[in-house]
C-alpha cells in the first residue's frame, strides 16, 4: 500500500516504477532486559561492598592444625568475630602448619607486630580449667591486640593462652632465682597473703645457673613494689629441719598445689617511690632469708681443717659464735696429706665481719686484719663441730675461746683463703674417752677373775658345810648345859623376887629404918633452924626462957 506522505517515485524507463524509500523508526529496548541489568548492578555493588569491607590477610604459624577448620574457625576478640580462617597448609619442613586468616576491615589495626594469636580449646592445667565453652561451639582463635605501630602479616601463634593480656592494668617485674621450685605460669603472687598478681613467664638464663621469672602485679597493688621490696618463694608448706631445729610455715591452700611468690618491704623501709616496670629483684628461698638485713661489709672466706668425721655437716649450716650466727658453710671437701699419710676434711666457711662487730677500718687494711685474727687465735679462738639437732644429727660450726688449747702448727694466715685452727668436738672427745675406757676394760682378765671366783665359791661351800656340822654338834652337846644354866638363873630370880616382896622381913626392916632416918632428918632441920636464929647457943647453951 503506498505511503501518501512520501513523494511518488519517478517512473523509470520502460514504464517500471521505482520503489519508495521510507525512514527507519527508532528502536526501544524490551522489558525482558531489565532483570539481568538489575542483577548485574546488585552484583557489582555487593562486590564493591565486599572488597571495601575486606581486611588484610595474615599468616599465623601453629605447631598443629588441631581445632582449625578452613572456612569455619573464627577469629574472635572479646567474643566479637574479626576474621575467619581461609586455609591451613603444612610448612615445607613439616615442622608446623600455617593458617591463612582474613581479617575484617575494622580489624586492620590487629595486623601489628606485637599482636598475639592462640587456639582456644578446652585446657586443664594447675592454674585452672579454661575453654569449656568450645565443647559445643568448637575451637576458635583468640587474639590479644598489640600496641605496636609496625605492621606485619606473619605471626607465630602461642601454644597456651597468655596469662596477662595487653589491656590488663598493672606492671611486670623480673625476678632472678637459682631454682624454679614449684612455680609455674599462672602461679599466684601474694602481698600479705592477698593475691595481687601472677607469674606470667620464666626462662633459663644463658649461663645455665639462674632462672628469670616475670611476674605481673595488678593495679593498684603495683605501687606497693618499691626499691626495698623483697620477694620470696611462698610454697604451700615450708618444712625445714636443720641444725637450728624444726620450722614449719604455711601459706594459703592454693599454694599447696600451685606454689606462689610473696613480696613485702621491711618494716623499717624508707623507700616511697614505686619501682619502674621490668625492675629486677632477687627471689629468696623463704621469708626469713628475704628479710635478712644486707651485710655492710663483704663476706670473708676461710678454711677449717678437721681431722674428724663431718657427717651431719652440710653446705648452708650456720657458723655460730656464742649463739650468734656470724657465717655459714660454703663447701666440704677431703684432702690427702702425703707427709702424714692421713686424710683431713677442709671446710670452707663464709664469715660476715659486720655481725662480729668489725667495721670498715678493721678489715680494709690486710695487715691490721691479720693482726686481729692472730690475736684471737693466740687467745684460744678455735672452730669446733657441735651437734645442733640430736634427732637428725645435724652439725654446725661453733667459734669459741679455748684457753687450754695447744698452739696451732703450720697455720698460714697470709694465704688467699686463710686457715683457722680447729679443736675436736665434745662428742668426739667423749667417743675417744669411751674408746679408752673400752680398751682398758678389754685388758681386764675376766677369765682369770672368773676362775678365782669359782675357787672361792667352792671354798665357801666347804666352810658352810663345816658350819652346819658345828651347829649340829652345839645343838647336841652344849644345849643341855645351857638349859641347866637357865634353870639356875630362874631360881635365883625367884629368890630375889621373894626378898623384894612387900611382906618380906627385909622390906619391913628397911621401912622402919627409913622412918627413923626421916625423924632424924626432921630433928636436924629443927636444930639447924634454931642455930640460925640463935647462934650464941653454941657458947651459952639454950636458956630456960627459950
Amino acid at each position: 500500500m503506498p505511503d501518501h506522505d512520501s513523494p511518488s517515485p519517478p517512473p523509470t524507463s520502460g514504464g517500471v516504477p521505482q520503489p519508495a524509500r521510507k525512514r527507519r523508526a527508532r528502536w526501544l529496548p524490551s522489558l525482558v532486559w531489565l532483570i539481568p541489568i538489575v542483577a548485574a548492578v546488585v552484583g557489582v555493588s555487593l562486590l564493591i561492598n565486599t572488597l571495601a569491607s575486606r581486611g588484610p590477610e595474615i599468616n599465623v604459624t601453629f605447631r598443629s592444625a588441631d581445632g582449625l577448620t578452613p572456612g569455619k574457625t573464627a577469629v574472635r576478640y572479646k567474643d566479637v568475630d574479626i576474621g575467619l580462617v581461609k586455609s591451613v597448609r603444612l610448612a615445607s619442613d613439616r615442622s608446623h602448619v600455617i593458617a591463612s586468616i582474613e581479617l575484617t576491615k575494622d580489624a586492620e589495626s590487629f595486623a601489628v607486630k606485637d599482636t598475639r594469636f592462640w587456639v582456644v580449646r578446652p585446657r586443664f592445667a594447675i592454674s585452672g580449667v579454661s575453654g569449656l565453652e568450645t565443647l559445643l561451639s568448637g575451637a576458635y582463635i583468640g587474639v590479644d591486640a598489640g600496641k605496636s605501630r609496625e605492621s606485619t602479616r606473619n605471626f607465630i601463634g602461642l601454644e597456651v593462652p597468655p596469662v596477662v593480656t595487653a589491656d590488663a592494668s598493672g606492671r611486670q617485674f623480673v625476678l632472678r632465682a637459682q631454682d624454679l621450685g614449684s612455680l609455674d605460669i599462672g602461679s599466684p603472687v601474694y602481698y600479705r597473703r592477698v593475691q595481687v598478681g601472677q607469674v606470667v613467664a620464666y626462662q633459663l638464663d644463658p649461663n645455665g645457673r639462674d632462672i628469670s621469672l616475670r611476674v605481673f602485679v595488678n593495679k593498684p597493688y603495683d605501687k606497693l613494689v618499691n626499691g626495698d621490696t623483697r620477694f620470696w618463694h611462698a610454697s604451700g608448706v615450708d618444712l625445714k629441719l636443720d641444725a637450728n631445729g624444726l620450722k614449719l610455715s604455711t601459706q594459703s591452700l592454693v599454694t599447696v598445689l600451685l606454689g606462689g611468690v610473696a613480696f613485702q618491704a621491711p618494716d623499717n623501709s624508707t623507700a616511697t617511690q614505686p619501682a619502674s616496670e621490668n625492675t629486677q629483684f632477687l627471689l629468696a628461698s623463704d621469708q626469713s632469708e628475704a628479710m635478712k638485713e644486707p651485710e655492710e661489709l663483704a663476706p670473708a672466706l676461710a678454711v677449717l681443717n678437721f681431722d674428724q668425721s663431718v657427717r651431719g655437716l652440710s653446705p648452708g649450716a650456720p657458723v655460730d659464735f656464742r649463739g650468734v650466727i656470724v657465717g655459714q658453710v660454703r663447701s666440704i671437701g677431703i684432702e690427702y696429706q702425703r707427709d702424714k699419710k692421713a686424710f683431713r676434711m677442709p671446710v670452707v666457711v663464709e664469715f660476715y665481719p659486720s655481725r662480729m662487730g668489725f667495721r670498715e677500718r678493721d678489715v680494709s687494711d690486710e695487715a691490721k686484719k691479720r693482726s686481729i685474727v692472730q690475736g684471737l687465735v693466740k687467745r684460744g679462738m678455735r672452730a669446733q663441730l657441735r651437734t645442733g639437732n640430736l634427732l637428725t644429727g645435724q652439725l654446725y660450726v661453733a667459734l669459741d675461746f679455748f684457753p687450754k688449747a695447744p698452739p696451732p702448727k703450720d697455720l698460714d694466715l697470709n694465704a688467699t683463703m686463710p686457715e683457722l685452727p680447729t679443736t675436736p668436738g665434745t662428742f668426739d672427745e667423749l667417743q675417744a674417752k669411751l674408746g679408752d675406757i673400752v680398751n682398758k676394760i678389754d685388758k681386764v682378765p675376766f677369765d682369770q677373775i672368773g676362775q678365782d671366783l669359782r675357787t672361792s665359791v667352792v671354798s665357801m661351800n666347804k666352810m658352810l658345810d663345816n658350819a652346819d656340822k658345828l651347829v649340829t654338834q652345839l645343838h647336841g652337846d652344849v644345849a643341855p648345859q645351857v638349859l641347866a644354866a637357865l634353870q639356875d638363873a630362874r631360881r635365883t630370880l625367884n629368890a630375889a623376887n621373894g626378898t623384894l616382896a612387900s611382906d618380906a622381913p627385909l622390906q619391913q626392916d628397911t621401912r622402919r629404918m627409913m622412918q627413923e632416918l626421916t625423924r632424924t632428918a626432921v630433928s636436924l632441920r629443927a636444930l639447924t633452924d634454931y642455930l640460925e636464929r640463935h647462934p650464941e647457943a653454941l657458947l651459952r647453951g639454950k636458956t630456960e626462957k627459950e
